[in-house]
């Protein structure tokens, strides 16, 4: 687990009034999906809830929930937020059993940019997902996927077949080999000549020099 614990209580005030009234009371708004026991609308403490999101850790990982001493592994589904302060105003939250497998959007990462022949020469790194949805144990979440772009050149495609993903993880999309990332940007400079050949063609990736017009 990624270590959060959030205190809830069940919410009896429902309806869009009752939401209201328990945000008026620093509460947040909530709702828990899944399991036996059906969908069940609870409010958790608001400062609680903003201090998980800092963490960078609550939307991808299962965190806990304590309800009077009775605690539930869940996983975060959505977070609605208000269009101008950007502050939570409601969540909802799923149960899971720790050992049941789920899918859920990791993270990725790149590393050794500085190792990349393309990136070296002046490309750029266009990340295609910055996410990948993977199907995992609940309680094996990884924290990031992470890939390296050590040799990596101009006109290079990183496909989700070429990533080491964490153990016991695989991509839910299993019918095609999907690219996560590619570097772009302008090939290597043909080598500069004294005296181009009159009518040849300009190299690739190279613009024709405009004609001089005589004085």
């Amino acid at each position: 687990m990624a270590g959060i614990v959030l205190n809830v209580e069940k919410r009896e005030k429902i309806g869009s009034g009752g939401a209201r009234a328990t945000r008026n009371s620093g509460l947040i708004p909530g709702v828990l999906y899944g399991g036996k026991r059906g969908s069940i609308p609870i409010e958790i403490n608001a400062k609680d809830v903003e201090m998980a999101i800092r963490s960078g850790k609550f939307l991808s990982h299962m965190v806990e929930l304590n309800h009077q001493g009775e605690k539930q592994p869940v996983i975060p589904r959505a977070i609605q937020f208000h269009p101008v302060t950007d502050k939570p105003i409601h969540v909802d939250l799923y149960r899971v059993e720790e050992n049941a497998e789920i899918a859920i959007d990791v993270v990725v990462h790149f590393k050794n940019h500085e190792a990349s022949p393309g990136l070296k020469r002046g490309g750029a790194l266009n990340i295609v997902r910055h996410t990948i949805r993977l199907k995992v144990k609940a309680n094996k979440i990884p924290e990031e996927i992470v890939i390296d772009l050590t040799g990596r050149d101009i006109g290079d495609s990183i496909h989700i077949s070429s990533i080491q993903l964490p153990e016991g993880a695989r991509p839910v999309i299993r019918d095609r080999d999907f690219t996560v990332a590619t570097i772009v940007g302008r090939k290597a400079e043909a080598e500069e000549t004294t005296t181009p050949t009159e009518g040849a063609a300009p190299a690739e990736g190279a613009a024709a020099a405009p004609e001089k017009k005589e004085g």
